[in-house]
């Protein structure tokens, strides 16, 4: 997670987010930095607009119990069909997890 600080931290002060920068803030913070996560990150945040970024994740309704929320009325189907993808995304991440903490890759990883 603190990858994903110190991006947020270059982002914040418009500063470039490259390999250098990101490897400075890391270890200015104490962090043993591993090259290779620093590298998937840049890659994986080439081409995102962070703050576009936050701002979407800001702006998700997230429930208090930390479970799904409840359906509003009428939208049943909707309901239903989000279940069901949260569920075949949350088996596929159970799978993948610790593939992606190898790697780095997916923005789950960056703001999840």
């Amino acid at each position: 997670m603190e990858y994903v600080y110190a991006a947020l931290i270059l982002n914040e002060s418009g500063e470039e987010i490259n390999e250098e920068n990101l490897t400075d803030v890391l270890e200015a913070a104490g962090v043993d930095v591993e090259e290779s996560r620093v590298k998937a990150l840049v890659a994986a945040l080439e081409d995102v607009d962070i703050e576009e970024a936050v701002e979407e994740a800001a702006a998700a309704p997230v429930p208090a119990s930390g479970g799904a929320a409840a359906p509003a009325e009428g939208d049943d189907d909707e309901g239903d069909e989000e279940e069901a993808a949260e569920e075949e995304a949350a088996d596929e991440d159970d799978d993948d997890d610790e593939d992606d903490e190898a790697s780095g890759e997916g923005l789950g990883e960056l703001f999840g």
